[in-house]
């Protein structure tokens, strides 16, 4: 199936100036399609045997490049349409090179994709793309924008304006631009920007990138925080889950949430992590598997009682979620701050500190790594899935 692509000059319309309009002519089986180049050129500055320009042919040079590239365009689709065997037509051929004219602007972009993650329930994926969504249009006013209005210079803008103006961090600022980086991405895929327009390529958003604040404390502290005595039901709670998370390969609040019966399995825990689609499988320590028998209710599903039978949406739990961590935190916080802990109690401590622990004790990072960040985290699991389990239950010993 042999298929050519030209330029030509469409003698068959004559406009009222008396120039014709200039075309791209693709031919396949004998079968023709036209598609203008948006230009009309006069027959006298027309050469009809090599089909391209004459020399006193006025803005040669633009006409021949806009030629060119539009050769290019046509000519690169057909080789990735013959690389994966794909049949095509003409008048596919044609849509798929001109998609590229579809327009959508920043917000039309972010109103999709948000609700693209939300139907493939990953709320807290939509609900990051959500906070950027709404800084920048505090930032910028509106973003009836296309992609192209956003290069070097805006991003430096903007970047300047959450350091002064909102007083963000390094870090905080470095995720907000990988989430843009990101939704950019996806405009190029779907052909709503130019890739020559990507402008992360320049801007490098590993410059963001601080040394993170510790977040792991050592096995006194935890033993300090276990042994921390108060009447005070929600504290209790608190300490419970915080060490739970700790004991359990520091998992983390949302899948801590979602776990129910089934979930364990042989005195492991067994779950799919929700960020990551990764299987989990955990030894369960005897202190974890009585914090389980204490909070297990046969009137709930769940393990523990931060969801019930009432939370049935994923938006419903995000909100849950949202709302018991911000007060298990407040109360960790509370507790760090009387044991004189010297960094803040969160539930993110817990995740932090099981990985720092067993590597402080001796463990060997090939079972265990220091780092649980979303680089390493999969390197990590892998790791652990590979060693006979006998190997993680005597590791999980140094945890106490």
């Amino acid at each position: 199936m042999n298929t050519t692509v030209n330029a030509v000059l469409f003698k068959s319309k004559t406009l009222s100036n008396g120039a014709h309009p200039l075309m791209i002519r693709i031919c396949q089986n004998n079968k023709k399609k036209y598609k203008s180049l948006g230009i009309s050129i006069h027959a006298q500055y027309w050469d009809f045997e090599k089909n391209k320009p004459k020399r006193n042919c006025p803005n040669k040079e633009q006409i021949i490049n806009l030629i060119n590239d539009k050769i290019k365009e046509y000519s690169e689709q057909i080789i990735e349409f013959k690389s994966i065997n794909k049949e095509f037509t003409v008048t596919t051929l044609v849509e798929k090179v001109n998609h590229i004219t579809v327009f959508k602007t920043v917000h039309q972009l972010f109103e999709t994709h948000i609700q693209k993650l939300k139907e493939e329930r990953r709320t807290g994926y939509a609900l990051s793309f959500n906070q950027l969504f709404n800084s920048l249009l505090e930032y910028n006013g509106h973003l009836d924008i296309s992609f192209s209005d956003i290069d070097v210079l805006w991003l430096k803008h903007y970047e300047s304006w959450l350091r002064l103006s909102k007083g963000i961090t390094d870090n905080t600022i470095a995720i907000r631009m990988r989430t843009l980086r990101a939704l950019y991405n996806v405009a190029i895929n779907e052909k709503f920007v130019k890739a020559e327009h990507y402008p992360f390529k320049t801007y490098r958003v590993s410059k963001l990138a601080q040394e993170t604040l510790k977040r792991s404390i050592n096995k006194s502290d935890i033993g300090a925080i276990i042994n921390y005595k108060t009447n005070h039901e929600y504290t209790i709670f608190s300490i419970d889950l915080f060490l739970f998370s700790y004991l359990s390969g520091g998992i983390n609040f949302v899948d801590l949430a979602n776990l129910k019966p089934n979930n364990i399995i042989n005195n492991q825990l067994v779950y799919t992590r929700k960020k990551t689609k990764k299987l989990i499988k955990i030894p369960l320590q005897p202190k974890a598997l009585e914090l389980i028998t204490k909070y297990r209710n046969s009137d709930n599903p769940y393990l523990f009682p931060i969801f019930s039978t009432f939370h049935k949406s994923d938006q419903q739990k995000a909100n849950r979620v949202h709302k018991v961590i911000t007060k298990v935190n407040k109360y960790l916080k509370e507790v760090g701050k009387e044991l004189n802990i010297p960094i803040t109690l969160t539930t993110y401590v817990a995740r932090h500190s099981y990985a720092t622990v067993l590597k402080r004790s001796g463990v060997a990072t090939s079972i265990i790594s220091e780092s649980l960040g979303h680089s390493s985290e999969k390197v990590t699991q892998i790791y652990l899935d590979s060693f006979e389990n006998s190997q993680i239950d005597e590791a999980m010993k140094n945890l106490l």
